[in-house]
């Protein structure tokens, strides 16, 4: 089925949907995730993005000669302020302007999207999220650059800058007979209205759901309490605008790093015989794919690379065009410093902090294990026979279903509970696994009677039904189950929740930043406050918006934020270079005795 049929066909289900005397919530939820879920496998989700995102990463690190490694020691010392001038105009220091990039960046990618990426495509997942991030300490390099060269001073003072300006700047076509194409202008209008949709789809939606699912399992707390308090403090935050966020930001970062890592090395430390096997398992399985271990099914490379990529991307944004936006109220006199400052978020959030979480889930051994929880339902599909995942030729035919090689035989019609246990001839998969002591439970009761099965979904529009049991989990629960298996015991759970709370709500705020700065390019600035009463707004009810929803939203935000800006930097190369090039020409100048990068 092509896009465009599988789009008319979800149409023609919404508006069957809504045609109906009652409101069948958890059917039209299904049909827009599974639209979602196509609609990324088009875009974000295929082979053609990812070598878009590593190809331009590739291209820029060769043509630039590699400068993630020979500037990184030169970045610091501008983090550090050594080379700061009084008369530098901006709205943050260089470290505001990384603690406020990081805090967009550090946020359920680091915990919740390292999990799901290691459910999806096994430890090989993790080599290519790390992947992902060296040659993305480049691309953030190079997109800070050439974006803070091109900001604008609005007329109260204040700083805006992002992808968006440098495209309608410098990527207009002027015509021989003087005439000029606006390409650049529309190139700026649509990245802009993506960042506006990827502030929700990244910074807003998956955030809050994160915090409040961890807050719900962790200490009983309802999703609605928890979005209603952090969306009551998210607002009196933003109102501030870039000056209070940095203020902010520059706090709560560091303190959240720490936190979070202390908690890690614990779990790791606790699980020391399996650091060698995991690490050996993140490279081994890199070009070969993840092999069918324990309730894992296995992953193929080119979905290892896909997912790890895709993960990887969402984890430290490099090249989606967001950090730009941040540095850009940085005080600076000159563009390039800024992006050295930038080619340290790829290295501190994904080589250092997404790779600690990575190594937690594989030496604490949750990621391939079978654990009781509560089934979300969107996670749960029905199969028609009896499936053994002992049984080599079942797992093969499970797996290639999994990584979307062949259609499944899936169950349609009425099936018998008997005491909350399924009979017939059918098996429950749960979050790529199949699930095992399965119980379906009405009103808290063990439920006796039938149920109706359509295409592998469960038809519970009501909401009526709660099934348990043991699956593979994944996102944030599972980084939460694995911080249990350490000498912290049950104690770890709550170190995820104060990370995960700390790391997604500062991403919220940064990400309120950004979307503000697209909705002053469009519209002006008297329009930004209309945009953050309705993220705040959102930010609550997406606390208790079914998870792989809220996934599935992101992802899609993500890559149509980040084409555009690609096709930009690649266009304005020559221009970045030589840009780089005169900064190291004024550089020896300003300061004859300090040493340069080889």
């Amino acid at each position: 089925m092509g896009c465009r049929e599988y789009c008319d066909y979800n149409l023609l289900n919404f508006v069957t949907f809504v045609d109906l005397d009652y409101l069948q919530i958890s059917y039209f939820m299904e049909i827009v995730h599974d639209f979602l879920v196509n609609l990324d496998g088009f875009i974000g989700g295929h082979p053609w993005f990812v070598i878009l995102l590593l190809g331009t990463g590739i291209f820029f690190t060769i043509y630039l000669k590699f400068p993630q490694f020979r500037y990184f020691r030169h970045a610091i010392r501008v983090v550090k302020g050594k080379f700061d001038k009084k008369e530098d105009v901006g709205d943050a220091s260089h470290f505001q302007a990384l603690t406020t990039a990081l805090s967009g960046t550090v946020g359920t990618g680091n915990i919740a999207g390292v999990a799901l990426a290691i459910h999806l495509g096994g430890p090989a997942a993790l080599f290519w999220m790390l992947i992902t991030a060296m040659f993305g300490m480049t691309t953030k390099f190079v997109e800070v650059t050439i974006s803070h060269k091109y900001r604008d001073i609005l007329p109260d003072g204040s700083i805006s800058g992002g992808p968006m300006y440098y495209m309608k700047k410098r990527l207009n076509i002027k015509t021989r007979n003087g005439k000029i194409i606006r390409i650049g202008t529309w190139l700026g209008a649509f990245f802009a209205v993506a960042t506006i949709l990827s502030s929700f789809g990244t910074g807003s939606l998956p955030q809050i759901n994160s915090i409040s699912t961890s807050m719900f399992r962790t200490f009983s707390i309802d999703e609605k309490i928890t979005g209603a308090i952090l969306a009551v403090l998210l607002g009196l935050v933003i109102i501030g605008g870039i000056k209070r966020i940095a203020k902010v930001t520059s706090t709560l970062v560091p303190a959240m790093a720490l936190i979070y890592f202390i908690g890690a090395m614990i779990v790791i430390g606790t699980n020391y015989e399996n650091i060698i096997p995991s690490m050996i398992s993140v490279f081994s399985d890199a070009f070969t794919g993840t092999a069918a271990v324990g309730g894992f099914l296995g992953a193929s490379f080119a979905f290892a690379v896909n997912r790890g990529v895709n993960r990887g991307l969402f984890s430290n944004e490099a090249g989606q065009g967001s950090a730009p936006i941040a540095h850009s109220a940085a005080r600076a006199h000159e563009p390039v410093s800024e992006g050295m400052v930038a080619i340290l978020e790829p290295f501190i959030d994904t080589i250092i902090i997404c790779f600690l979480t990575g190594l937690v889930l594989l030496s604490s051994g949750v990621w391939n294990e079978k654990i009781e929880n509560q089934f979300q339902q969107t996670d749960m599909v029905f199969l028609e026979g009896i499936y053994d995942e002992t049984n080599p030729e079942h797992r093969k035919e499970l797996s290639d279903y999994l990584q979307n090689i062949e259609d499944p035989n899936l169950h349609s019609g009425s099936i018998r509970i008997e005491d909350g246990v399924i009979t017939g001839n059918v098996t429950l998969m749960v979050a790529r696994s199949i699930a095992e002591d399965v119980r379906i439970y009405q009103n808290a009761e063990l439920y006796t009677g039938n149920v109706l099965i359509k295409e592998g979904r469960l038809q519970d529009e009501l909401g009526e039904y709660t099934t348990r049991g043991r699956s593979l989990m994944h996102s944030a629960p599972l980084t939460t189950e694995a911080f249990t298996r350490s000498v912290m015991g049950d104690f770890g759970k709550y170190i995820v929740s104060i990370g995960l709370l700390l790391f997604a709500f500062s991403t919220a705020i940064s990400w309120s930043y950004y979307g503000g700065r697209a909705v002053t390019y469009l519209f002006g600035t008297r329009y930004v406050i209309f945009y953050r009463l309705i993220y705040v707004v959102a930010f609550f009810f997406a606390a208790f918006t079914d998870t792989t929803i809220v996934w599935a939203v992101s992802y899609i935000t993500i890559a149509i934020m980040t084409i555009p800006n690609l096709i930009g930097i690649l266009i304005l190369s020559p221009e970045i270079k030589s840009t780089i090039k005169k900064y190291w020409v004024d550089f020896r100048k300003e300061w004859p005795g300090v040493k340069l990068p080889e």
